[in-house]
């Protein structure tokens, strides 16, 4: 007994029965395929947002002078890594030197005057002890001529010389007591190093030798010197831009994204960064430290002017600011300006939307700028000592 099996495509040959299989494959593999990038987006491409228009930022110090002054010497050129508190440039002291000697003269000069003045009230009050003994002599002798006065014994005109003698000596006494109360009123009740004057011309002292001090001009970082403008001889005043300095372990990533991918990227959420200096073979983590308060535009020296009749609609870009892990950057240095490709994990929303608060210590600080106040100090208190050896109490 035989069996014959049904062709669901009667008169097709075996090449086009193949041929229909292979495109109902591949068709099913396209649809699985599709499946699988659906369930791929919903689960992960949609818990993420990328962008390519990312660049990394850092901190750029521009070194300048504080006093003016001539350049003497460049201890340190582009590319070059330098220390907090190196000196980079020296400015001619020649200047600095002068107007140290003349505060120096100045603060000698007021201190031998107050001097004088302090001497000055002891002479006074000698005077004033003097004037006061000279109005009880007469008073003395006019107590003794009165009663002879009463009986005729003494002319009238011996008497009233007395009394215009008292008179005398009592404005005399006035006129001392008040020479005595001008020359205290500048001196009394401070000694002679507290003395405003002194305290005055001390501080001239002071701002003038930490202003030899500044003719070095010192790197406030540690970094990289990335641009030169300073040259040997030039005339620098204070703030003029001479050269500018990066620290590369202070780096972070601006990542622009549009305004469309921005509703679920928070504070606090996971990047994965690739820089197109190493490629994929290196990949950077980091964090989302905040988020612009405005567009890149709005902050754009130019910024557009979107009330015309000719309006065409830009999609707008708002910086996030990504955190990179200081090992990495050890690692693998990277460079101001560099382009990085940016994935931001936002699976996690919990975090703020634009940023947190400023914390209470300062962000970025530099102990190199600071001078030996303390010393200039002593110093102007030697000048004051030598000047006023004794000082009279005030």
């Amino acid at each position: 007994m035989s069996t014959t099996t049904s062709d669901p495509t009667p008169g097709a040959t075996p090449l086009e029965r193949r041929r229909r299989r292979a495109l109902a494959g591949i068709t099913a593999l396209f649809v699985i395929a599709g499946l699988l990038y659906a369930a791929y987006g919903h689960l992960v491409l949609s818990r993420r947002e990328t962008t390519d228009n990312a660049y990394v930022g850092g901190n750029m110090v521009t070194l300048s002078s504080q006093v003016a002054g001539n350049v003497a010497e460049i201890r340190a050129d582009e590319t070059q890594l330098v220390q907090a508190g190196a000196e980079l440039v020296r400015l001619d002291p020649v200047d600095a030197e002068v107007a140290l000697a003349q505060a120096e003269a100045r603060l000698g000069n007021t201190v031998r005057q107050l001097r004088e003045r302090y001497a000055g009230v002891a002479q006074y009050e000698a005077a004033v002890e003097l004037r006061r003994q000279d109005l009880r002599r007469t008073q003395d002798d006019l107590a003794r001529r009165e009663p002879l006065a009463a009986g005729d014994t003494l002319p009238a005109e011996e008497i009233a010389h007395a009394r215009q003698a008292v008179r005398s000596a009592q404005a005399a006494l006035d006129v001392a007591q008040r020479q005595v109360d001008g020359a205290r009123a500048g001196v009394q009740g401070v000694s002679l190093a507290e003395h405003p004057s002194v305290l005055a011309a001390r501080a001239e002292y002071v701002a003038a030798w930490i202003a030899l001090r500044r003719n070095a001009v010192v790197s406030p970082v540690t970094g990289y010197v990335g641009k030169r403008s300073v040259q040997v001889g030039g005339r620098v005043i204070p703030g003029t831009a001479l050269m500018s300095i990066v620290s590369l372990d202070q780096l972070w990533v601006d990542a622009n994204f549009k305004e469309s991918e921005l509703p679920n990227i928070r504070v606090g959420q996971p990047a994965l960064l690739e820089a197109d200096v190493y490629g994929s073979q290196v990949e950077f983590h980091g964090k989302v430290l905040g988020l612009s308060p405005g567009t890149g535009s709005a902050f754009s020296l130019l910024p557009a002017q979107n009330a015309t009749g000719n309006w065409i609609k830009v999609v707008q870009r708002v910086p996030v600011r990504i955190g990179l892990d200081p090992a990495e950057l050890r690692a693998h240095p990277l460079r101001i300006g560099l382009s990085m490709d940016v994935t931001v994990d936002t699976r996690d929303t919990s975090g703020a939307v634009l940023g947190t608060a400023a914390p209470a210590a300062p962000a970025y600080s530099t102990q190199a700028l600071g001078q030996p106040l303390q010393q200039a100090e002593q110093a102007a208190d030697a000048i004051i000592a030598k000047q006023a050896l004794r000082p009279p109490k005030g």
